[in-house]
This record gives C-alpha cells, structure tokens and sequence, in this order.
C-alpha cells in the first residue's frame, strides 16, 4: 500500500518570474510537475510504503532553473574578474552579486514551503470555481 505523507504544495505569482517573456495561463493549477522533495524520506518496510514528494508548478521549476543558472554565470564571472586578487573592489561587487543571486533562490525556496498555492490562486482569482465556499 503506498501513500502520501505531508506533501507540501507550492506556489508562484506569474508577475514576479524573471524571464522577459512570462507565460500566462488561465489557472495555474493546470501545469504542474511532481518533483521529489530535496529532504523527502521514503520508508519502506514489509507492510509499509509512503512516500513525500512536493509538487511544484512547471513556473517554479523553471525560475529554480534560471537562478541556478545566474548563480553559476555570476560566479564565473567573479572568477574571471578577480584573477586570484580578491581585494579589488571589483572582485568584491562580483561576489556580493554571487551572493544576492543565491539569496534570491534560497528566499524563493523557503517562501514555497510555506505557502498554499490554493490561497495564492483565491487571493487572485476570488470568483474562479475552485475558491468558491458554498454554504448550506
């Protein structure tokens, strides 16, 4: 028997992508991929299976992708610029970009930990059919 422990959902504002060219969906929960959790534990015993696994809209993956990219780009480019002198002031800006970079992806990862893509997507979307409460 296999089940699912604790996922955790996660969400985006489309606004705030970084690419020049943002994709627009009529609701995001249309696209999304399961992608296992960094920290994800599977325990598997005889009787016992569960699995976590986090699902990450395809927006996500590709925004994680990009700052992973900026991050190796900005440190090449520190490279480059410091030449082994690591007190230039040029050398230093080049790092402290490095690190901003990496801030950024860290700051992206722990607000999709504890955000509800649902809340996100009412907030927007107040009359979309999935935010609608019905009263008896």
């Amino acid at each position: 028997m296999a089940t699912l422990s604790s996922p955790s959902f996660q969400s985006l504002s489309y606004d705030s992508l970084p690419f020049p060219h943002r994709t627009t969906l009529s609701s995001p929960f249309l696209k999304f991929l399961i992608v296992p959790h960094p920290i994800s534990r599977v325990k598997s015993t005889t009787s016992h299976f569960s699995v976590q696994a986090v699902v990450k809209f395809k927006g996500i993956v590709m925004r994680e992708k990009c700052l992973a990219e900026m991050i190796e780009k900005k440190v090449l480019e520190a490279t480059e610029v410091c030449q082994g002198n690591y007190a230039l002031d040029e050398c230093k800006v080049a790092w402290d970009e490095v690190k901003e970079v990496s801030q950024a992806k860290a700051d992206l990862q722990r607000k999709m930990e504890k955000e509800d893509p649902l809340e996100s997507f009412c907030i927007e979307n107040p009359e979309a059919d999935e935010c609608r409460i019905y009263e008896d």
